[in-house]
């Protein structure tokens, strides 16, 4: 999987870089956070999936894949690929032996938002693969990231 690194733009293959950062920085309170968010403009929707390496007090290192589709018109499909997208990237880093924290949903406890209907069954799925899965109004640096990548 092709991934990006914000610092510099460069293309990486995201379980050997994850690999040898992890290698190279020893840092004591390594955390990998997941998340995915996407935004619809036009015909189009930009899905971007982004993994947060958070080194303690050293800060974060952010690593993304954008991609853009026809427009998804539906909200609940827009959201639960969303979610898949970013299970699939976790199974696919622990399978490489990388060790993730969380995956952050972008969904939003407050029965208010629209995203509440999709809360139970997305974290039903994550926690059933075993990795927890963190959501508003939680901190969700990964989600933040995305959304900030995805406009």
């Amino acid at each position: 999987m092709i991934f990006t690194r914000l610092t510099d733009n460069t293309s990486v293959e995201i379980a050997d870089y994850l690999k040898g950062y992890i290698a190279e920085h020893h840092f004591k309170n390594l955390r990998i956070y997941i998340g995915c968010d996407s935004h619809s403009k036009g015909d189009f929707t930009t899905y971007v999936t982004t993994v947060v390496v958070h080194k303690g007090i050293a800060g974060c290192h952010i690593l993304y894949q954008r991609e853009k589709i026809a427009k998804i018109k539906d909200l609940w499909t827009r959201l639960w690929n969303e979610v898949e997208k970013s299970v699939c990237l976790a199974i696919y880093l622990r399978e490489q032996g990388i060790n993730i924290h969380t995956i952050d949903l972008d969904l939003n406890h407050d029965v208010q938002h629209a995203s509440n209907r999709l809360v139970s069954a997305a974290k039903g799925y994550v926690e059933s693969m075993g990795i927890k899965a963190r959501i508003k109004p939680d901190i969700l640096p990964a989600v933040s990231a995305a959304d900030n990548l995805s406009k």
